[in-house]
């Protein structure tokens, strides 16, 4: 047995040589993330305070003058308002009927794979092709939706339901409800695969209903993961753009122009770099919202 002042300089080593493992496994990611995300945001932080244009290609300081810009055109308020429109209606109807699949798709009927299956193809699709495919049925001229209220009689003639504001609204959180709905289904479908059947077994044989069961045994064990999908579903909803971009382009009128399409129409667009650094400022606070809500609950979790 090696004596203890021999032994210390080992022990010391090891450690040194773990501390030196775990500095490499860390670096790596770290300088990525730098890069790819720290990076870009405190630029994109350091450009909202100045005035960079085209006609101003060397940045210069402004101060808060970019979010005076856009408080005194009165545009950004209803930018904001149908940000928040889109995003609670998307992920209401998306939570809602999320979950109501995911409870037909828990009960025992045959052909249920195959269905749980086909479930998926709305998500697995590229959302931009989601998008021509909602404005192919919601086309005013040749949309299949109009085809079938005009040959059920509900309709005397064609409605462009993507030409006015209430319609494109409507449209585009259709789209992207359809389009979500699946990976919500998925996650309460995993929820409810983890239920124990002895409770719901136990609240029949007291007497419960169907509705009773839902209310006091499937949706509290279900907590956790609501809370977590709502706030996972706003999120992504917030930084929703190609959906809303490839069927409506914003309009009409501005009537679905959103956080992230209005960055890179200051950007893209006026190529006013410095006003979209702004926007995107609002946007990310925004954001700032649900993000603190899940990290909240993951940490209560832990």
């Amino acid at each position: 047995m090696l004596p203890l002042s021999a032994r210390a300089p080992q022990v010391g080593g090891l450690k040194r040589a773990e501390a030196r493992f775990g500095i490499a496994l860390v670096a790596l990611p770290l300088a990525a993330f730098t890069a790819v995300i720290l990076y870009p945001f405190v630029d994109a932080l350091r450009l909202s305070l100045y005035r960079y244009t085209l006609m101003t290609p060397q940045p210069v300081f402004d101060g808060l003058r970019n979010f005076e810009r856009l408080a005194e055109d009165g545009e950004i308020g209803p930018i904001w308002v149908n940000t928040v429109v889109f995003v609670v209606a998307t992920t209401a109807a998306t939570f809602v009927l999320g979950l109501a699949w995911a409870i037909i798709l828990n009960q025992p009927f045959r052909g249920r794979t195959i269905i749980r299956s086909a479930s998926l193809l709305p998500w697995v699709l590229p959302s931009t092709v989601t998008a021509f495919i909602w404005a192919w049925i919601l086309n005013a001229q040749y949309g299949v939706l109009n085809a079938a209220l005009l040959v059920a009689g509900l309709i005397d003639e064609p409605i462009a339901w993507l030409a006015t504001p209430e319609g494109a609204m409507s449209g585009v959180v259709l789209a992207k409800t359809w389009l979500s709905v699946p990976l919500f289904s998925a996650f309460f479908l995993a929820g409810l695969q983890a239920l124990p059947l002895e409770q719901v077994e136990a609240a029949r044989i007291d007497g419960a209903t169907n509705g009773q069961v839902i209310r006091h045994v499937v949706l509290p064990h279900l907590r956790t993961t609501m809370v977590v999908t709502l706030v996972l579903g706003a999120m992504g909803n917030l930084q929703q753009f190609d959906v809303i971009y490839a069927m409506t382009g914003g309009g009409p009128v501005r009537a679905t122009t959103v956080l992230s399409l209005e960055v890179r129409r200051q950007a893209f667009e006026n190529w006013n770099i410095g006003l979209a650094s702004a926007v995107g400022v609002i946007w990310f606070l925004t954001i700032a919202g649900p993000a603190y809500i899940y990290l909240r609950s993951l940490f209560r979790q832990g």
